[in-house]
């Protein structure tokens, strides 16, 4: 695969602990392996931003990126349907996109994966509040789950113990109103999205989005919602009703904490959430291969 790719632009953060100081090495060795050279970028924090956009302007055939979720969302909505296929490799913390690309295994593993078998394609996904996202968005108070999930990771109980409990007290701080597509308004405590790379209910070729409509009735319902959130598994929490829908409309009295493809952020009190059909081209492996 890697011979139809004439121009390569890599960009790298060297300061993730998943990463390392050595990675822009490894990685020019890997594709050299592959018959590829690349201008590999690996800057520090404060021009990171720019780094990207640089390599962006610098139209790729082909963008690799060894970053956080973050940076992995934020190259898919600058390259754009029409601009370089990118193969997000994981170099953060949680590697939402890359894990769903690539499946769960290290980056050097991931990206010769991806040179040998891998194939440009486009990628579904949603946007919300102006954030895309090409794995999932949680919306409401249990997206603060995410830091404590992260600090238990990473051997912190005491920070995770902290994390958590701040995300119990927020647990009730106000219902959000929602509608599916054309539907009537619905009540919930928290939403989840899935677009069709990850939904288990979404075929990848279906135009639509996954929603979850969380209800939670006490504070035993909204820690073992939390702890479904930290394991993963939130299907299996029986206050959860799973829909699908293009278009949805949120509605709450504050603005709203959301976790879009890893990233916390917080919307406006008034969102919507839809559907976009080709968000970027990523270089994707066969299912068979993950």
């Amino acid at each position: 695969m890697g011979g139809t790719f004439k121009t390569v632009e890599v960009i790298a953060n060297v300061a993730s602990g998943s990463v390392g100081k050595g990675a822009p090495d490894e990685i020019a060795q890997i594709l050299a392996e592959h018959g590829l050279t690349a201008n590999v970028r690996a800057p520090d924090h404060a021009q990171f931003e720019a780094s990207l956009r640089e390599a962006v302007d610098a139209a790729p055939d082909l963008l690799i990126v060894l970053a956080g979720d973050g940076t992995a969302r934020a190259a898919a909505q600058l390259c754009g349907p029409k601009g370089p296929v990118i193969a997000p490799l994981p170099g953060g913390t949680m590697n939402m996109l890359p894990h769903a690309v690539y499946g769960v295994r290290p980056w050097q593993e991931a990206l010769k994966l991806a040179l040998d078998k891998g194939r440009p394609r486009p990628i579904g996904g949603g946007e919300i509040d102006g954030h895309s996202f090409l794995v999932a968005a949680i919306v409401g108070p249990p997206a603060l789950w995410a830091p404590a999930r992260e600090a238990a990771r990473f051997g912190n109980p005491r920070l995770a113990w902290i994390k958590a409990r701040l995300a119990l007290r927020r647990a009730f701080t106000g219902r959000l109103r929602y509608s599916l597509d054309d539907g009537q308004r619905e009540k919930a405590e928290a939403l989840i999205f899935l677009t069709p790379l990850t939904s288990r209910a979404l075929d990848n070729e279906e135009d639509f989005l996954e929603a979850g409509a969380m209800s939670q009735s006490n504070a035993i319902a909204a820690l073992r919602l939390g702890l479904h959130m930290l394991r993963g598994d939130w299907r299996n929490d029986p206050d959860v009703e799973v829909e699908r829908c293009k278009v949805a409309r949120i509605l709450s009295a504050h603005s709203i904490p959301a976790l879009v493809d890893g990233e916390l952020v917080r919307l406006r009190s008034l969102a919507e959430v839809r559907y976009t059909a080709n968000v970027v081209r990523v270089l994707a492996i066969p299912a068979e291969a993950m």
